[in-house]
């Protein structure tokens, strides 16, 4: 089986680095990679986001910011790929992914350069519709979708499955800025739309929820697909 992660930047350094929890993700994702190809896309979060925001007073151009975000993507996939004690330098292109997953069980990638609008959500997003995933799972730092923001309102509800049309119906609402912080963004929507991939987000902090996940068994999670 092929699967593709999207690891969200708040997961790896929600305000330094997480140290436990990238040593335990490391050692599920070469678990599951003993009989399966996997491709881990890193996102920028709290890193990428400062300097979007410092570059932002300085009114620079959206290509110096889109620039600033993907470096971090880059810095955070040399991170996890460190943790893998994997040398190998990380791909700037789909056509290097996979090349690099014909050769190893385990990609780990940041942004795939510079195109308006898109994001490392849709980059992860692409790859599984390129390499036909099973799942295209993106870890995020909560629970799945929402019907309203979980950090700010108690009386928020997860939804569980939702279809792509209504997914993107939700998503084109939220106008795109470089750093943007939602579970799964516009350009992933797109394509998983387009492509009919079957997503899942969930929250990357229980390993055990994930596997289950992988496992056939009930999870908690969010599933969007047909």
């Amino acid at each position: 089986m092929n699967y593709v992660i999207s690891l969200g930047g708040s997961l790896i350094v929600p305000d330094k680095i997480d140290f436990n929890y990238i040593h335990k993700f490391a050692k599920f994702i070469k678990n599951l990679a003993k009989n399966n190809k996997v491709v881990v896309v890193c996102g920028g979060g709290a890193v990428a986001r400062k300097y979007i925001h410092t570059l932002m007073k300085q009114r620079v151009s959206k290509m110096l910011l889109s620039l600033a975000g993907i470096e971090s993507t880059r810095l955070n996939a040399t991170l996890i790929s460190g943790m893998l004690k994997d040398s190998d330098p990380i791909p700037k292109s789909l056509s290097e992914v996979k090349t690099a997953l014909r050769k190893k069980n385990i990609v780990i990638t940041g942004a795939l350069g510079s195109r308006p609008n898109m994001t490392t959500d849709g980059n992860a997003a692409e790859i599984a519709g390129s390499i036909k995933a099973k799942y295209f799972i993106n870890l995020t730092d909560v629970d799945g979708l929402y019907d309203k923001n979980p950090k700010k309102s108690n009386d928020a509800e997860m939804i569980s499955f939702i279809n792509f049309s209504e997914f993107n119906k939700i998503v084109s609402k939220i106008k795109f800025k470089a750093g943007q912080h939602f579970v799964l963004d516009q350009s992933a929507s797109k394509i998983i739309q387009r492509k009919k991939i079957t997503t899942v987000i969930i929250n990357g902090k229980n390993i055990k929820n994930i596997n289950n996940l992988l496992l056939g068994k009930s999870f908690v999670g969010t599933l969007i697909s047909k």
